[in-house]
């Protein structure tokens, strides 16, 4: 099966400290991949590689077949790159359609003009509305942003990202900051997105890990350690010594 995603040899230092060092990643369309690691592992700067919000100083990042080691990273949304952030980047005062419709309408190039000439884009808010409905979502449509449970604003974030139109979604720590107990129906959301989308996600809730993702990736000290299956990932005594502790799965 071909990469939707890859990197070939990607490295990134400050200084002496080795953030990234020779990666080497081949994601197939449609996989639920979790990308796992102890703090430091160098987790979010693989994501920021990847996005553009930081440049290697080796190697290279292609989407498909298409280099875009060098592309802005507003260029890599256009062709099909998406994420969000561990603290989330809303508009309060809008509510949950209005803002995803307006992400249709920048993606549509007439963002500008919208809130003058709503009728006229009657196809955005019909496809913001699918996209809320896809995250289970369509009952706070017309809520604002501001009075939303923080879960629900991380399910926001991420229809805002799907309005692009991704091909691989990149998801920092989508739990982040989100009680225990939701944690797990936002990951039911994610879980049922369209199948041809790629999903790259970093999580530490071990249970969530394990639950949701079809494969997972292993990060130490800005190196992937291992790549497997989640029961080979359980089974794995580098990953049980370094990460989930040896008491864990033993």
């Amino acid at each position: 099966m071909s990469a939707v995603l890859s990197t070939r040899g990607l490295a990134k230092r400050f200084g002496s400290l080795v953030v990234a060092q020779d990666i080497a990643l081949a994601l197939p369309q449609g996989v639920r991949y979790a990308l796992i690691g102890p703090n430091g592992a160098g987790k979010t700067t693989l994501i920021n590689l990847i996005t553009g919000m930081l440049r290697p100083d080796a190697g290279r990042i292609l989407l498909g077949e298409d280099d875009i080691t060098s592309l802005r990273a507003d260029a890599r949304v256009k062709r099909g790159l998406a994420r969000t952030f561990q603290i989330n980047t809303l508009f309060p005062h809008l509510s949950a359609l209005e803002s995803v419709a307006l992400a249709v309408c920048e993606r549509q190039g007439c963002a500008g003009t919208w809130w003058t000439r709503l009728p006229g884009y009657r196809d955005a808010i019909e496809e913001a509305h699918g996209i809320l409905a896809s995250l289970r979502l369509a009952a706070d449509c017309y809520r604002l942003t501001s009075e939303l449970a923080y879960g629900r604003q991380r399910l926001l974030e991420i229809a805002l990202a799907l309005a692009t139109r991704p091909k691989v979604l990149l998801l920092d720590e989508p739990a982040a900051g989100v009680p225990k107990d939701e944690s797990a129906d936002l990951f039911e959301a994610i879980s049922g997105l369209a199948s041809e989308l790629t999903v790259l996600f970093i999580e530490h809730d071990m249970n969530i890990v394990f639950r949701f993702a079809s494969r997972i990736i292993v990060m130490v000290g800005g190196r992937i350690l291992v790549e497997g299956s989640p029961e080979e990932i359980a089974r794995n005594p580098e990953v049980r010594t370094v990460y989930l502790g040896a008491e864990r799965h033993g």
